[in-house]
């Protein structure tokens, strides 16, 4: 069999897989920039679920996280001072300040990160204070670290590796800096732009988007550049902009946020290791030109989630 031949193999049962996945697929985005809505839609954009937000304090201020939980619950933010979670019967069952609560009163913080952990636990990176905490139900500190001196200003993304690190990105430097859990650093890449999102790969690398640098590159642990998209998809006339979350599918897909494109882009994308794009997501009435922050769920996750909406109706 040739190469080109098993290429040929590879790319038809990786498009069919994701067409296949696409099926079941939803999708979490939380807009702002003027649209502050959180919003599920089918994989067509078609809108499901969607609840109106108050938006940011300050009108260019963006929502830069977003998480649908095991329960059922959405964890989001409206502010850059709050983590917030409601369930989809839109009621809100967690409301954390983060700036007042554990400290922080006068010290100009600013959050773009949050996750619910496995304990139930929030994990909150907390920009200017420059630390990384832990809270309860209540809102109590049970733990934190410190980041690292220069990444403590403007950090965007953070996510738990399989190997229970985290890796944050931080503008300013551009750097993704992983730290274990007693926050000690155990690996970084200086990427020199305003990185936005980084994510542990289950082949072990480390797929990061660039933010300012309309890329998304994959390196090694050892920093080597494996694989890259810059400027524009190959092929195609989508170009790349602000480049900020990124998942990976099961069939080894790419699927990548495409933040200020226009309404001429998608604003996520899925591509293969062969740069081919086999799913697009433009909604540019929903979601405007300020989309940073989505998630998409299939399988098993979006059909639970299609049962609980039912529920509602």
């Amino acid at each position: 069999m040739n190469s080109i031949f098993k290429s040929s193999l590879f790319f038809l049962a990786s498009f069919f897989l994701s067409h296949f996945l696409q099926a079941d697929r939803l999708v979490l985005v939380s807009a702002s920039y003027g649209k502050n809505i959180i919003a599920i839609t089918e994989a067509n954009g078609d809108v499901i679920w969607s609840h109106k937000t108050s938006g940011p304090e300050k009108g260019h201020a963006g929502h830069h996280d977003v998480h649908m939980l095991p329960n059922g619950n959405i964890l989001f933010h409206e502010t850059w001072q709050d983590v917030k979670e409601i369930t989809l019967g839109k009621k809100i069952v967690m409301d954390y300040d983060c700036a007042t609560a554990n400290g922080n009163r006068g010290k100009g913080v600013n959050v773009h990160a949050f996750s619910r952990l496995a304990n139930g636990h929030t994990q909150i990176v907390e920009s200017g204070v420059g630390r990384v905490i832990d809270v309860d139900r209540s809102g109590k500190l049970i733990s934190s670290f410190d980041l690292k001196p220069g990444g403590t200003m403007n950090s965007r993304w953070a996510r738990a590796t399989p190997q229970g690190t985290l890796l944050v990105c931080s503008e300013q430097p551009g750097v993704v800096t992983e730290y274990d859990q007693d926050g000690k650093v155990v690996w970084d890449y200086l990427i020199n732009t305003r990185v936005y999102g980084a994510i542990r790969l289950k082949n072990g690398n480390t797929l990061i988007a660039s933010g300012s640098g309309n890329s998304v590159v994959e390196v090694t642990p050892n920093k080597e550049v494996v694989w890259e998209i810059k400027s524009k998809v190959p092929g195609t006339d989508i170009e790349l902009k602000w480049m900020t979350c990124l998942q990976e599918t099961e069939s080894g897909n790419f699927i990548v946020g495409n933040c200020h494109a226009g309404p001429d882009n998608p604003q996520i994308f899925e591509i293969t290791r062969g740069k081919k794009v086999v799913w697009e997501f433009n909604e540019f009435d929903l979601v405007g030109n300020g989309l940073a922050c989505w998630q998409v769920l299939e399988g098993k996750q979006a059909g639970k989630l299609r049962k609980k909406l039912s529920a509602l109706k």
